[in-house]
């Protein structure tokens, strides 16, 4: 790869439909792309006891390894190759197993809080925020934790009241002044999928002229 990869940012709320519309990006640009998502690099906090674990803050900026993610994507636009963290919401840690990356044409980053970084931000070439409601981003939430993350309603109920919504309206929230692009609905916006897609395409022949 003759060229700088193209870095996208995907940014919103939770259960705003992030995973959903870069998932859909990557398959539309011919899967020349890779998605590095915020949450693989939440702090392993291995030495802190599992039931501790359970009651961190996770939706602050701290818990997140942030510097390492700027890192990765730094070798991957130098052309490097990556091995990037893999976290289980289930164990609230590290896995010890890492994902071997190759470079590629384009680096989608997604997560609730990409844009909450300067030095994180500065990287990204197309900056888009996923919008959604309040409740419906809840709703999605909730059945998400509780099939796929083995989690109670109540706790995901607690966690929500105590920590997400408050850490969405200090950090999520003033960070979407920092999109390029307000995509309401997320992967269920078709033309505003396709006129983003456009765009990363014109990116990617620009770059590859260059």
């Amino acid at each position: 790869m003759a060229f700088s990869p193209i870095v996208i940012g995907v940014a919103g709320g939770t259960g705003s439909g992030k995973t959903t519309l870069a998932t859909k990006i990557k398959q539309e640009i011919a899967d020349d792309a890779v998605i590095l998502s915020h949450d693989f690099y939440y702090r392993a906090n291995a030495d802190i006891p599992f039931e501790e674990r359970k009651k961190l803050n996770y939706d602050h900026p701290n818990a997140f390894e942030t510097e390492l993610l700027i890192k990765d994507i730094k070798k991957l636009k130098m052309g490097l190759a990556i091995d990037h963290p893999q976290y289980s919401f289930v164990t609230h840690t590290r896995s010890k197993q890492t994902v071997h990356i190759e470079p590629t044409s384009v680096i989608i980053v997604e997560g609730i809080l990409i844009f909450e970084n300067k030095q994180l931000l500065d990287l990204m070439d197309i900056k888009v925020f996923v919008d959604a409601d309040a409740d419906i981003r809840l709703i999605r939430r909730i059945m998400r934790d509780v099939k796929d993350r083995g989690r109670s309603l109540d706790s995901v109920i607690e966690q929500y009241i105590s920590t997400v919504k408050p850490m969405h309206e200090q950090f999520v929230e003033p960070s979407k002044k920092y999109a390029d692009i307000i995509i309401p609905q997320g992967g269920k916006n078709l033309v505003a999928q396709h006129m983003l897609v456009d765009r990363i395409n014109a990116l990617i022949q620009k770059s590859q002229n260059i």
